[in-house]
């Protein structure tokens, strides 16, 4: 880092500890005195603190976090709804379902109705169950500011808030352009704990801000999904890039990692607005 560029916020580290702790214990009741003292802060200043790095109100990051987490769960399991509502902190499942709602503009069950993975934008006309619109693009070489994460890529938001966290506070963000992921693992063959990836940020600038590491995306073809819905359906997205498309294509694989950019905020968007570009690498 240069000596003009942003420095951190001197309480940056503690506002990471805080969000690391509001992921691990979405389900418990978590106080803004508790918040104050994972953070090690005076209670007269720390909410000040955070929200200003932030931009957001400890209380609306930990509705975002329990909401994120709700949306995997209802996909990705047949739990009841009021277990569901345990497991994110809402003992009540009421509340949970009122939550749910203002967030998202539907109830759980209506949710887990309508975006269960599996849903694409498209009807595949040649039969199956799916289809997604996937073009070939040639890319420059691209570098991601990140974080590596290890274990199940459902809980990799925490890493992405930690990202956020250091992009808002050293003033990154005009030297970025999305956020962006890379999965070096397949988890329908890997254990969820062996996953490996990194979350970050496509990073424009000179070197990449203290705290981030710096990882290369080799430029080239590659084939590109556009999707459209919860993360949790990209699974399905996969499956089919790697499966129908692939098949029918004749392309052949490179030898690099896939990755995903991601063109909205998943704090301010519904999940069913939610846009992912998926890069798969291939050869020529």
């Amino acid at each position: 880092m240069t000596d003009d560029a942003p420095k951190p916020h001197p309480h940056m580290d503690r506002i990471l500890r805080v969000i690391d702790y509001i992921h691990t214990h979405a389900a418990d009741d978590l106080s803004l005195d508790q918040l104050a003292d994972v953070a090690a802060m005076s209670r007269f200043h720390w909410h000040r603190v955070f929200t200003a790095i932030i931009g957001a109100s400890p209380a609306q990051i930990i509705r975002s976090v329990r909401m994120h987490k709700a949306t995997m769960l209802l996909l990705r399991t047949d739990l009841p709804i009021p277990e569901v509502a345990a497991l994110v902190g809402y003992p009540n499942d009421r509340s949970f379902v009122r939550t749910f709602k203002e967030a998202y503009g539907q109830t759980p069950k209506a949710f887990r109705a309508t975006g269960l993975p599996g849903t694409a934008p498209h009807p595949n006309p040649q039969g199956g169950s799916t289809m997604f619109d996937v073009d070939i693009q040639t890319t420059p070489d691209k570098r991601l500011a990140a974080l590596a994460h290890r274990g199940d890529y459902a809980e990799g938001s925490v890493v992405y808030q930690k990202v956020a966290t250091i992009m808002s506070t050293g003033g990154h963000w005009p030297q970025t352009s999305g956020m962006a992921g890379v999965y070096y693992d397949d988890p329908e063959v890997t254990p969820a704990e062996e996953l490996r990836s990194h979350a970050g940020v496509l990073w424009e600038g000179e070197t990449v801000p203290d705290g981030l590491e710096e990882v290369q995306l080799a430029g080239g073809r590659y084939a590109v999904l556009h999707f459209k819905g919860p993360y949790a359906g990209l699974s399905e997205a996969y499956r089919y890039l790697y499966g129908a498309w692939l098949s029918s294509s004749q392309e052949s694989l490179r030898d690099a990692p896939s990755f995903e950019h991601y063109l909205n905020d998943p704090t301010s968007t519904a999940p069913a607005d939610l846009l992912t570009d998926i890069y798969m690498p291939l050869a020529g």
